[in-house]
């Protein structure tokens, strides 16, 4: 499940990193230790970690963009903490909309997202924990937590689905974090929801272009 282009689908902890250090903000249980490694392999193994998290490997697939691939890796390798970090900081503001016993495990991270699968955000409930995945180019910061907070409710659900159920949590998040909720539960209406308007060209903050977190 996943939203693109203003259209999303896809709940606890995030990555930890230090900037230009030897360890990756990557999920529990996969640690990457790069001792004395520069940023470009930092960038390089994060996004490999990162298809494995993907439903299909090619939906990270920067390697194949041979204009701008040491450009992204460079830049992620010593920036992704911070970026992470702030997503981190939006999915504890989801899960203070639930009980401690309501609230599920989640991972969430940044990641460049292929631009042919046209996904600003994606949740993919197959993994343990679940993981969404942020497209930060595509969306403005300042909507961030919009598109994290669709992503969590498929996340609490465990559904990909844009069903009463989803409309219900969904709008239940969105009164907690001061967003405005639903007006219909149409699966249209639901499917791009919060709304937001996606960048006009999602690389420019992968290539460290844009005013960015961290930097």
């Amino acid at each position: 499940m996943g939203r693109g282009g203003g259209d999303r689908s896809g709940a606890n902890r995030g990555s930890t990193g230090t900037e230009g250090g030897s360890v990756l903000p990557v999920p529990p249980g996969l640690v990457i230790n790069l001792p004395n490694s520069d940023a470009y392999t930092r960038g390089v193994e994060y996004l490999r970690v990162m298809q494995t998290l993907v439903p299909e490997p090619a939906m990270v697939d920067v390697m194949s963009n041979l204009r701008d691939r040491t450009t992204i890796c460079v830049w992620i390798g010593t920036h992704i903490w911070a970026v992470n970090e702030t997503l981190q900081q939006c999915l504890l503001a989801c899960h203070e909309c639930f009980h401690v016993h309501q609230r599920r495990y989640i991972t969430i991270y940044a990641v460049p997202l292929a631009q042919p699968y046209q996904l600003d955000g994606l949740c993919n409930i197959s993994t343990n924990p679940t993981t969404i995945l942020i497209d930060a180019g595509r969306v403005a910061p300042e909507h961030w937590l919009s598109i994290v907070a669709h992503e969590y409710a498929h996340a609490h659900l465990g559904s990909p689905g844009h069903d009463p159920r989803f409309a219900r949590v969904l709008a239940h998040l969105c009164l907690g974090l001061g967003l405005q909720p639903p007006s219909a539960e149409t699966e249209a209406g639901l499917r791009s929801h919060p709304p937001y308007i996606p960048t006009s060209d999602p690389l420019a903050f992968w290539r460290g272009e844009t005013i960015t977190v961290g930097r």
